[in-house]
């Protein structure tokens, strides 16, 4: 991973940006969009979940962490919900409580949709085990279909949210060239014990645990595509000797404040992106 000379650049964005920057168009407002990191002990370390997003879809070729955009039914107010209330969250996030409550839901949907990982339980303090047989199944496709909400799901199961099981890491916000854009709040978890990551929403075509250090050093030989905000997410939990050294980190990073890669075409030969 090189952080000096910034962030080698993917053709395709590079012809996004020459396109932008000729056409005079206004970029688009940025969705809301939560994503999370799962960890889990390993025998060195520890490991990370990556998913590669299939070509069709933006981003796509790229390995990323589980997540997608707020929906509508994040704001339900009626959801069960155990750890730090929405009004500590909007102050972490920078955010109305009303509209932290939705990020954090939104984490919690998506890496239950995308991966089969559920971060709930019948109460404040234990979390549901396996969630992978046919009838958690059809729960989880209902809600990816949109057949049902998240905080119905829960209430049907009679289990409670836990938003202590995220750890606030990071805010990413899509370059302004992007025909899609995303203002994403970036999480951490650990993978609760009982549970396992299944590829279950179609929108991966591969997908691995690695541990971050040698996922940086892959994605600095070119074996695995990156966009900058995983891969300096992964530099930075590589940085941590274990997962208790993970939270300490999650406790004190600044999460709110917003960070979009700079695209530098100086070098035609070699584009780059920035942070700023």
């Amino acid at each position: 991973m090189t952080t000096d000379r910034g962030y080698p650049a993917p053709p395709a964005l590079v012809e996004h940006a020459r396109r932008f920057w000729t056409s005079g168009d206004q970029p688009p407002v940025p969705r809301v969009a939560a994503t999370v990191l799962l960890l889990r002990p390993a025998r060195e370390g520890f490991e990370a979940y990556l998913i590669r997003r299939v070509a069709a879809m933006a981003f796509g070729g790229m390995y990323a962490f589980p997540g997608g955009g707020v929906d509508a039914s994040d704001s339900t107010t009626g959801v069960d919900w155990a750890g730090p209330q929405p009004a500590s969250w909007g102050e972490t996030l920078a955010l109305a409580p009303a509209a932290a409550q939705a990020v954090v839901c939104a984490a919690a949907r998506e890496v239950f949709e995308e991966a089969g990982v559920l971060l709930a339980g019948p109460d404040a303090s234990r979390v549901v085990g396996d969630v992978s047989d046919d009838s958690w199944e059809r729960a989880r496709a209902d809600l990816e279909q949109r057949r049902t909400g998240f905080a119905e799901l829960l209430a049907r199961r009679g289990l409670t949210l836990r938003s202590d099981l995220l750890l606030p890491w990071s805010r990413w916000v899509t370059p302004e060239f992007e025909p899609r854009r995303f203002d994403t709040y970036f999480f951490v978890a650990l993978l609760p014990d009982g549970q396992r990551t299944r590829d279950v929403s179609g929108e991966a075509d591969h997908t691995l645990w690695i541990r971050p250090a040698d996922a940086c050093a892959r994605a600095g030989a070119g074996e695995l595509n990156m966009l900058p905000p995983t891969l300096v997410t992964l530099g930075e939990v590589a940085a941590c000797p274990d997962l208790d050294a993970v939270a300490r980190a999650a406790s004190a990073r600044d999460a709110a404040t917003p960070i979009t890669p700079r695209l530098d075409l100086s070098d035609p030969d070699d584009p780059r992106f920035h942070l700023t």
